[in-house]
């Protein structure tokens, strides 16, 4: 056995692209885990310092100010942003009670924030679905592959099957490496945005119910 290497010269175009294609998961996976890990510290430092800043502030424009300062990642801006524009022309928007459109903009504003938050979270959900079935196919295919190739030459033992068999299931190990760290990603960047979207969410009613006020 002489690992990947011997693996990756004996084997085929499918065994070839399913390799490539878990180190494309893999890098995919690491670069969305570094990526959201400091956004989501970013964001949570910012929340921790932007809400007791504008609620200490003296008018709604020294919280704006307040959250310009502290707001980092830009989560409670555009919920205030929202909250105070002007309705303008005669549309459905101004149609209706001022709580009512409130509401819809918070909600809105709320949903775009989220979004953001929740970027890239179906992909590591996905990656680590599908990665030890991409993997175990690889191995799988390796192993026929062998197979095939020791049969044609007529003289079969098993150390000549032993080698091939055991280098196909670097595959399976493979696609759990690949798999294991966007799994245990996504669940604690689950815990993260749901941290943040509570915070969010108790801003946004907190904030319409001041507004709704004057």
């Amino acid at each position: 056995m002489g690992g990947f290497a011997d693996f990756w010269a004996q084997s085929d175009l499918v065994g070839r692209a399913v390799a490539l294609l878990l180190l494309a998961m893999s890098v995919s996976a690491w670069a969305l885990i570094l990526w959201k890990t400091w956004l989501l510290r970013r964001a949570r430092r910012g929340l921790v310092r932007a809400v007791p800043a504008f609620w200490s502030a003296a008018g709604v424009a020294e919280g704006r100010s307040a959250l310009q300062s502290f707001d980092t990642e830009a989560l409670l801006l555009p919920l205030l942003e929202a909250a105070t524009a002007e309705t303008r022309g005669a549309t459905l928007d101004a149609v209706g009670r001022r709580e009512s459109r409130l509401t819809r903009r918070l909600r809105d504003a709320l949903h775009a924030v989220l979004a953001r938050l929740q970027f890239g979270q179906v992909l590591l959900a996905s990656i680590g679905a599908t990665a030890p079935f991409v993997g175990l196919f690889g191995t799988v295919w390796g192993i026929y592959h062998a197979l095939v190739s020791i049969s044609s030459a007529g003289n079969i033992t098993i150390d000549k099957i032993s080698g091939p068999v055991g280098e196909a299931l670097i595959m399976t190990a493979a696609g759990l490496a690949v798999a294991i760290p966007a799994v245990l990603a996504y669940n604690v960047f689950g815990k993260r945005v749901a941290a943040c979207e509570a915070d969010l969410e108790g801003f946004a009613h907190d904030l319409r119910e001041l507004l709704d006020a004057d």
